[in-house]
């Protein structure tokens, strides 16, 4: 069974936090109206149109799963504007709320999704306290993998996960 590549959308994929007057380079701007974004104007979103064969080059190593606050939205604004199929996605219990001993909200729920298996994290708000939650309590190999909310994916990112799932499926 392959490991699952569980992927936030906001910070990994859409470098939201990049300067607001510059859209980063090779990122295209889109405007979307997902769930709670019904008045004003809608959410301005950069996606980066490679991103897409880049996660589906890695759908030979992973079974990709959003692991994002979109849930399921990922597939009807995200993924189709990457050329994604439609994901799997995981589905909060409860978003932002407490968590374990400091960790973001996300992990302990990451964790329960995952169960036994193998997976790779990407996402912004990971932190040391994540990662050592997830060594003490996972029983499989996990990258945990921060991605910076200005800059988003990068070659090195891919080419980071390509060799973990490499390194765990052998």
């Amino acid at each position: 069974m392959k490991p699952l590549l569980l992927i936030d959308v906001d910070g990994p994929l859409n470098p939201y936090a990049a300067k607001a007057q510059r859209r980063p380079e090779g990122y295209t701007t889109h405007r979307m109206r997902p769930t709670g974004f019904t008045e004003g104007r809608p959410l301005r979103v950069w996606l980066h149109p490679g991103h897409g064969a880049e996660l589906l080059a890695l759908a030979d190593s992973y079974e990709l799963v959003w692991a994002t606050t979109w849930k399921d939205e990922a597939n009807d604004w995200i993924g189709p504007r990457l050329g994604l199929p439609r994901l799997p996605f995981i589905d909060w219990p409860v978003m932002h709320g407490r968590a374990p001993r400091g960790t973001f909200w996300k992990t302990q729920y990451v964790l329960e999704y995952a169960g036994a298996r193998p997976f790779a994290w990407i996402d912004d708000d990971i932190t040391a306290l994540d990662r050592e939650y997830v060594d003490q309590r996972h029983p499989a190999h996990a990258l945990l993998m921060h991605v910076d909310e200005r800059i988003g994916l990068t070659r090195p990112d891919f080419d980071a996960l390509a060799q973990w799932a490499a390194r765990v499926v052998c």
